[in-house]
C-alpha cells in the first residue's frame, strides 16, 4: 500500500481530488496496523484544502492523533496549519488539538485526565497511547536525574508498578532507593562544543579613524 501511495504522490498527481479515496482508506491502514506516513497524511489535508466539500473529520482527526504519536518531531503543527481555523473549532478536532497541546507544553497529568473523557477518540487507532508513553520517557530522560516513583507514574498514565516497571527496565531507569526512580546524571549527558573562529588578519583591513574638524558650541545665556 505504501509503495502505490508513493506513485500516487508523484507530480501533478499528487494534487488530482480522484486520489481522495485511496489516500483516506490509507490513513485508516495506518491507524490500525500501526503504521505511519507523514507524507500521504498531509497529501490529504491539502486535497481538502483544494476542495473544501470533500473535507472528512474522522479521517483528519485521525490524521491528527497519528501525529501525535510521532512527538517530538513537529508533525502535529504541520497537519495543524494544514487544517481552516473554523474546521478546528469543530468537535473532536477542537478537542485533539487541545489534547496536543496539554502533550506539547508537557501537562501530562492533565493529559491524561482529558483523554479518559474522550476515549471515543482512540476508536481504531492501535498504539496511541504506549506511542504517547514514548514521548513521555523521551521528556522524562532529558529532564530528570532522580524522580519520584509516584510522580513518574501519574505522568505515564497511572500505571500500575508491574507496568511501570517494565517500561523503567525499556530504558535502564532504577529504582536506587525506595520511592525515588535513578533517570540519568544529566551532568554526564552535557557534551560541550568548542566553537573556534579563523580569522585572516592579513586579509582584513581596518578603516582609518575619521578626523573630525572642531566643532564650537555656542549657548545662548
Amino acid at each position: 500500500m505504501r509503495a502505490n501511495v508513493g506513485k500516487l504522490l508523484k507530480g501533478i498527481d499528487r494534487y488530482n481530488p480522484e486520489n481522495l479515496t485511496t489516500l483516506e482508506h490509507y490513513v485508516e491502514i495506518q491507524a490500525k496496523e500501526n503504521a505511519y506516513d507523514l507524507e500521504a497524511n498531509l497529501a490529504v489535508l491539502k486535497l481538502y484544502q483544494f476542495n473544501p466539500a470533500c473535507f472528512q473529520t474522522t479521517v483528519t482527526a485521525q490524521i491528527l492523533l497519528k501525529a501525535l504519536t510521532n512527538l517530538p518531531h513537529t508533525d502535529f503543527t504541520l497537519c495543524k496549519c494544514m487544517i481552516d481555523q473554523a474546521r478546528q473549532e469543530e468537535e473532536p478536532i477542537c478537542q485533539i488539538l487541545y489534547l496536543g497541546e496539554l502533550l506539547e507544553t508537557c501537562h501530562f497529568q492533565a493529559f491524561w485526565q482529558a483523554l479518559d473523557k474522550n476515549m471515543d477518540l482512540l476508536d481504531g487507532i492501535t498504539g496511541f497511547e504506549d506511542s504517547v508513553r514514548k514521548f513521555i520517557c523521551h521528556v522524562v530522560g532529558i529532564t530528570y536525574q532522580h524522580i519520584d516513583h509516584w510522580l513518574l507514574a501519574k505522568m505515564m498514565g497511572d500505571l500500575s508498578d508491574n507496568q511501570l516497571k517494565t517500561w523503567m527496565s525499556k530504558y535502564g531507569w532504577t529504582e536506587t532507593e525506595p520511592g525515588t526512580i535513578f533517570i540519568c546524571n544529566q551532568e554526564e549527558s552535557v557534551k560541550p562544543k568548542n566553537i573556534v573562529e579563523k580569522i585572516d588578519f592579513d586579509s582584513e583591513s581596518l578603516p582609518a579613524p575619521a578626523v573630525f574638524p572642531d566643532i564650537l558650541l555656542e549657548y545662548p545665556v
